[in-house]
């Protein structure tokens, strides 16, 4: 499904991040990638993403090379493939639970029809999430666990193929990350969305089937979670 084959990526002031890095990602997989903050888990996130691009090296998806995308060719293919979720929820004060979760489908063109579809979807993954009775309250008056939750189904809104989760359980307690990780083996396993995670957490990773370790700019091997 994602194949990258030796790229780089440096900045000014942290240097060389990313060194002739390989990963290959298959229908259905769920990757944790771990290793020490600074070490390029977000960059590495953000080239399959392409919110960045790498300064060497192909990226293909499903056989299509997309590393030297335009910014138009970008946002398409994060707009069709790619879900995101990030640390912070990043939810919009203004708008309610529903209203933050039908956002991303407000950012292209759909018939009647479609839409309708993905909206059913939206409330059938409310209510396996267990937000669906918050859809009319707004962030300010939900946990933490809650809006994690409410960012993790506005990701899935346009049925990305892959799941981007940078550090999703790494501002909830105990508890609510349990949770969360708990739902994304479940989404991974029940509607087969491809995950790719980076995280601190060996928690979250013991529940993923696939962990790599990203230490000096490579993965450095790879291990099945029981």
């Amino acid at each position: 499904m994602l194949s990258i084959q030796n790229i780089s990526k440096s900045f000014n002031q942290r240097g060389l991040v990313l060194d002739n890095l390989s990963l290959d990602v298959n229908e259905g997989d769920s990757v944790a990638i771990m290793g020490p903050s600074g070490s390029g888990k977000t960059t590495l996130l953000n080239i399959i993403g392409l919110l960045d691009k790498p300064e060497n090296g192909f990226i293909t998806f499903r056989g299509i090379s997309i590393a030297s995308f335009n910014d138009d060719e970008s946002a398409s293919y994060r707009n069709k493939n790619v879900g995101f979720v990030f640390q912070d929820h990043l939810l919009l004060p203004h708008l309610t639970v529903s209203e933050n979760i039908s956002l991303p489908l407000l950012a292209s063109k759909q018939t009647p029809e479609e839409l309708s579809v993905k909206l059913n979807r939206l409330k059938m993954l409310m209510e396996r999430t267990g937000i669906y009775d918050l859809k009319d309250k707004y962030p300010f008056h939900i946990s933490g666990g809650e809006a994690q939750r409410v960012a993790l189904v506005r990701a899935l809104a346009n049925n990305p193929s892959i799941l981007l989760a940078d550090e999703p359980t790494g501002s909830l307690d105990v508890k609510n990350a349990t949770v969360l990780g708990d739902l994304l083996v479940e989404l991974n396993r029940d509607l087969g969305i491809t995950i790719i995670l980076a995280t601190h957490s060996a928690e979250l990773a013991k529940k993923i089937s696939k962990t790599y370790r990203l230490e000096d700019g490579k993965l450095a091997g790879t291990s099945l979670s029981v």
